[in-house]
Formats: structure tokens, sequence, C-alpha cells
């Protein structure tokens, strides 16, 4: 008999980027009908405390108890596999694999595999992400590992980054993709990126140009291809 591994989702982190994963899962998806889909548990905890604040402040406990939670109830729904479309929670990783025999697909671990095995040893490798991300070293680190080199951007750069994360996407506003798409281009051409990772689930909401996707790699759509992979139906 055919079934699927139900897929959880700890989501929230935001909110936005949540729904924008559930419908890339579904859009990647090959389906002639409802019952060709992926089934998923979504937990869409939006007031789980600001990963990035927590990483800075380096409190984790608050944030790690609600998360504690939410995987009993991902247990408590029998899923096989555990997506986190949030890149900055990653730094917790281990912590929150602890709790559970359940797999937490590693985001950040498998989009630098996906660059390493499109680029190989050597790529010089950009990073837009929250100064949480940035500040917890996770694609830094795990570049090096790959025998890749990481460069993130200038502070200036980094801030506007930031605006575009935090003022902009999580404040509900219209975002201009041409903002991040000049600093994609500058991280290329100035900077000398082979590569650069979008890595925030937030600005994967932005509509890019098919020329700045060609020179990206988002952390999303690898965690989506993933997701799909492993919850794919099985005689």
């Amino acid at each position: 008999m055919e079934h699927t591994r139900r897929l959880g989702v700890l989501g929230g982190m935001g909110p936005k980027a949540t729904s924008v994963f559930m419908d890339q899962i579904i859009e990647a998806t090959v389906a002639d009908r409802d019952q060709d889909h992926i089934d998923m548990i979504i937990l869409n905890h939006a007031s789980l405390p600001d990963r990035t604040h927590v990483i800075l402040e380096n409190d984790p406990e608050p944030f790690l108890r609600e998360i504690e939670k939410d995987i009993r109830l991902l247990e408590y729904a029998d899923v096989a596999n555990i997506a986190m479309p949030c890149n900055t929670a990653h730094y917790y990783i281990e912590e929150m694999q602890r709790m559970t025999p359940i797999p937490i697909i590693d985001m950040v671990e498998e989009t630098m595999k996906a660059i390493h095995a499109q680029h190989g040893d050597g790529c010089k490798v950009g990073i837009l992400a929250t100064n949480g991300t940035l500040h917890s070293g996770i694609y830094s680190k795990s570049a090096l590992k790959y025998n890749m080199v990481p460069h993130v951007p200038e502070p200036e750069v980094q801030q506007q980054v930031m605006n575009i994360i935090y003022k902009d996407i999580k404040g509900g506003f219209q975002v201009d993709p041409k903002e991040t798409e000049d600093i994609i281009h500058n991280l290329v051409t100035v900077d000398g990126c082979q590569c650069v990772i979008i890595a925030c689930t937030e600005l994967s909401i932005i509509p890019f140009s098919a020329e700045a996707k060609r020179v990206c790699v988002d952390a999303m759509d690898v965690l989506v291809r993933r997701s799909i992979e492993l919850s794919q139906r099985r005689d």
C-alpha cells in the first residue's frame, strides 16, 4: 500500500515565509490530483521569540522551551521529518535534534552541499542573511567545511539587508526587488563572489529577476526540494 511520510513544519519564523514555503512545496510537487501532494502538519508559531535577538543576547532558553512544545506536537502528529523554514533558528538545530528522534532537515547543510556540488572547492560564497545568522556563523562554518570561501557584506550593506528584512518585509510593505538585486550584483562584480546564498526565508519572498537568480542559491528552495524528496509516496 502507498503512503506518504508526513512532513512537520516548525513555522511562524516569520509567518509570511512559512506561507511561501507551503506554497512552494505545493507548486514544486508533481501532482495530478489532491492525493498526489504531500501531507504536512504546519505550526505557524508566530509568537516565538525573535531568533536574531535570542542569538545576539545569548538567551536561548525561552525560545528552546517553546520549540520543544512544538516538537512534541509534531511527534504526536506522527510526522516522519521536520522542516524549519528559518535560517537563523538553525543555529540551535543540534539542541532541537537532541529533543526528538524525528530527523530535522538541516537547511544550512543541504544548501552548502548543493552549492559545492555546483561550484566545487574554492568557490567564494556571498551570504545574505540576518545579523543573527551572520553572527552565529552557521553558513561561514559550513562553507569552510566544504572548502569554500564565505563572504559577508560590509556593515553598511548589511544594515540595508536588515532594513529590507525587518522594516520592509516583516513590516508588511511592498518590496522593490531592485534594492536587493543591486546588493547581489555588487557581491558578484565588486566582491568577486561566484554564488550568493539567499540565507533568510524573508528574502525568499522577493520576486528576483532571472539574472539575479542565476547567481543565487536560495536556501528555502533547497529545503523545499529536500522536504518533497523525503515525503514523497512510497510503496
